[in-house]
């Protein structure tokens, strides 16, 4: 190619962006998570520190749960893909507040914890196969008198700041006019501190992350899970818009894992099994909404 002195300034401009686009192109190519695992990089994956069973800490502090035993799982189909057999795996902490952000902007590969795939966070991130299929109750005192949200008519409800139980009882106590409080708290174990203390009547999150941090308190019996539930929540893995081909090899194994029931022997370990840090079992076998899903595992969900 022979370059000839470019005289107009606008089609100077052109050039060099055209010039940008091919090699900022190339390079946005190259920053996918596979390209750079296999140029040696590590792989980052995002936990919770308290969404029990699927990611917490326990008490030697070492990440551990459902979603982080699957976040394994595709950590070594990432290995095999790339040919990477020393990759490293590190453990970030994310909090229900930051965990999209961290993803949008490249800050963890995978994030691995209870998060909902719904329409409004696909605008930003992508998820993978649904992993638990929940829906959001109400964890109150054993003594309390309430069995649904609307006995808590003029009451203190507390919620997980940045979550989608959250958001629905701010709707269902606009559109039913209960005049409830609406709290937020900073994770799920202050929450449940705060009705453990009289702070707030209840705290509405996913059920199964309320038996389980219920069945991890000092005193079990003294909290209770109630009501019907106020949303449907497919819980999945979470992971970057920009990079489709790290998506499909997720995907792929996560399907893989579905129908080959190698996740079987994994959900039995966090839902049937006693676990950390009491030694204590939830007890919940694979619902019938998630049994029926994994009939044709799919990343597509209809909300």
């Amino acid at each position: 190619m022979i370059f000839r002195p470019v005289r107009d300034a606008a089609k100077a401009i052109c050039l060099l962006a055209c010039l940008g686009a091919t090699f900022w192109g190339g390079g946005a190519n190259a920053a996918g998570v596979l390209d750079r695992v296999g140029a040696g990089g590590k792989l980052v994956i995002g936990h919770r520190e308290s969404s029990i069973p699927f990611s917490y800490v326990d008490a030697d502090k070492k990440p551990v749960g459902y979603a982080v035993d699957l976040c394994l799982k595709l950590a070594d189909a990432v290995r095999k893909k790339t040919g990477a057999k020393s990759m490293q795996v590190d453990m970030v902490p994310v909090t229900s507040a930051n965990r999209i952000a961290m993803v949008a902007e490249g800050k963890v590969d995978l994030e691995c914890g209870s998060t909902t795939n719904n329409a409004e966070r696909r605008e930003k991130v992508s998820f993978t196969v649904p992993h638990f299929i929940t829906g959001a109750r109400l964890l109150v005192r054993s003594n309390a008198r309430v069995d649904r949200i609307e006995d808590l008519e003029g009451k203190k409800l507390v919620s997980t700041k940045g979550t989608t139980p959250l958001k629905a009882a701010e709707q269902a106590n606009r559109e039913r006019l209960l005049g409830i409080t609406i709290l937020e708290a900073p994770d799920h174990a202050k929450a449940v501190e705060m009705v453990e203390k009289g702070d707030a009547h209840a705290f509405v999150m996913d059920d199964v992350l309320l038996y389980g941090l219920a069945a991890n308190r000092p005193k079990p019996d003294a909290l209770k899970v109630v009501g019907k539930f106020l949303t449907t929540e497919p819980l999945a893995i979470m992971m970057s818009k920009n990079d489709p081909e790290f998506k499909k090899l997720v995907d792929e194994e996560m399907r893989r894992l579905i129908v080959s029931k190698e996740i079987q022997p994994v959900y039995d370990k966090w839902f049937l099994k006693p676990i950390p840090p009491n030694d204590k079992a939830l007890n919940l076998p694979v619902s019938y909404l998630l049994r029926d899903f994994w009939k044709y595992p799919s990343d597509f969900v209809p909300f």
